[in-house]
């Protein structure tokens, strides 16, 4: 091993500095990945919603249809709802998780990660075994007393809700718990000296400094929302019309402009919010660093 060593120690410094004078070339396998598998499909999309006469018929047809702005109000409702209430439940989560012990601080995040072995779509049908009439939710509550007849829980906005919070609860909570853990301590042990109390040391150390974790997973969870799919389309009923399945819808009646148009304009709408959450919502405005 030594015999190795010594020459790979002896290697003149100019090869190993030779390679980041380019480091474009290390990039460049991902740029090629994401030109071919992301932007041809986007500039295909868009050329489709232009219109065969470049006249942007599709798109116009998308933005005075009653029924498309319906439906992206549906699913901007349910983004903004489901994003707020992964915040109330993941910050305290992710807090506990990371003030615990460490076995336990472990045993939650492995917890919160455990979701991710199985797919959305067997997490969304489980929710459907669990929410059915004869489900386990129901018969829990006949058990009880607390009903005497199956209630309506699934193809719901409730159920909607449920499942999506269930799947998008980690993005949430990691985020945050991974700017949790790179606060100082000392400027927690500082503020207890100086006679804050729990809550007081909450509101002015932690929470200010934990914003950048709770920015990250509202724009990431929102962000996701606005595309979801597969678990409105199991567990949500007709008024639960999402973007994503109206485009779908299209994409089955070989709609291929329309469908187009409808993306194209979920595309932008996202875009749009994701300037404006980074504009009005900038971690230097909150913290008043820029002032």
């Amino acid at each position: 091993m030594s015999a190795l060593a010594e020459p790979m120690a002896a290697a003149p410094p100019r090869r190993a500095g030779a390679a980041w004078r380019k480091p474009g070339l290390l990039v460049l396998p991902l740029l090629a990945f994401l030109a071919v598998f992301y932007l041809v499909p986007v500039l295909m999309m868009l050329s489709r919603a232009s219109g065969p006469a470049l006249d942007f018929a599709p798109v116009q047809a998308a933005l005075t249809s009653g029924v498309a702005a319906q439906v992206f109000w549906i699913t901007l409702k349910v983004a903004v709802i489901t994003t707020l209430a992964t915040l109330v439940l993941g910050y305290p989560l992710a807090l506990f998780t990371a003030i615990a012990p460490p076995w336990l601080s472990r045993l939650l995040l492995a917890a919160v990660m455990i979701p991710f072995w199985s797919s959305i779509l067997v997490r969304s049908y489980a929710w459907m075994v669990l929410l059915g009439r004869q489900g386990m939710v129901n018969e829990a509550l006949i058990g009880l007393g607390l009903i005497e007849t199956p209630m309506r829980l699934l193809n719901t906005s409730f159920a909607v809700y449920v499942g999506m919070i269930h799947i998008l609860l980690p993005f949430m909570v990691l985020p945050i718990y991974a700017t949790m853990k790179g606060i100082d301590g000392r400027l927690v042990w500082a503020a207890e000296n100086l006679g804050a109390g729990a809550l007081s040391v909450l509101r002015f150390v932690i929470l200010p400094l934990s914003l950048p974790g709770v920015f990250a997973g509202v724009l990431v969870v929102f962000i996701l929302c606005l595309g979801f799919y597969v678990t409105p389309a199991l567990l949500g009923g007709p008024g639960d019309l999402m973007a994503s399945m109206l485009i779908a819808q299209e994409v089955d009646l070989y709609n291929w402009d329309l469908a187009s148009a409808y993306a194209a304009v979920l595309l932008v709408v996202t875009l749009l919010i994701v300037a404006a959450f980074s504009r009005l919502l900038s971690l230097d405005r909150v913290m008043g660093a820029g002032r």
